[in-house]
């Protein structure tokens, strides 16, 4: 259970930075669109359409909730700034799990940064109690919601059995 300061804590950056709710959990904005964009024919045909070069969001995330497995097209960097640690779990094309905590404690394996690449799937939750955790997030080419599925559990825990406990977890469907 969330402690009332916690509670004014997001609320408070949830208002001052204006963010709204995400569709995988969390709150975002998107703060950063380039003006440049790369022509569809230049994307080796993973895209449809152009994409900007770059964008980048806020991410507000806590421990109430959870970001659920998604992937996306492109490669993702995640920028620590403010709050509790937060874990990113990433299960890539072979398979492969792996867990990266994002914050700032170095000496504990936390790192201010974690790329997350293009077609890999990824969750992520703060797992402190009372906790949240704000984070930027840049995505190179410029994100669409055209490159975004949300993952299945069942389709997802077909295809990776192994990961089944964190699967059924950081899943909603």
């Amino acid at each position: 259970m969330m402690t009332s300061n916690t509670e004014q804590e997001i609320k408070r950056l949830v208002e001052q930075l204006d963010l709204k709710p995400h569709p995988e959990g969390g709150y975002y904005r998107e703060i950063y669109r380039s003006d440049g964009s790369i022509p569809e024919h230049a994307l080796n045909g993973k895209y449809d359409g152009d994409r900007n070069y770059c964008t980048s969001i806020y991410f507000l995330l806590s421990s109430a909730s959870f970001s659920a497995f998604h992937r996306i097209k492109q490669d993702e960097i995640w920028h620590f700034y403010q709050g509790s640690p937060a874990h990113i779990h990433v299960i890539d094309k072979d398979g492969n799990y792996v867990r990266h905590q994002i914050g700032m404690n170095l000496d504990s394996g936390q790192v201010p940064q974690v790329v997350v690449s293009g077609g890999q799937w990824f969750a992520s939750e703060v797992p402190e109690d009372d906790g949240y955790c704000l984070v930027g997030c840049t995505v190179a080419p410029g994100f669409d919601f055209l490159d975004f599925e949300m993952a299945e559990r069942r389709l997802l825990t077909s295809k990776y059995p192994q990961h089944e406990a964190i699967i059924s977890r950081l899943t909603r469907v």
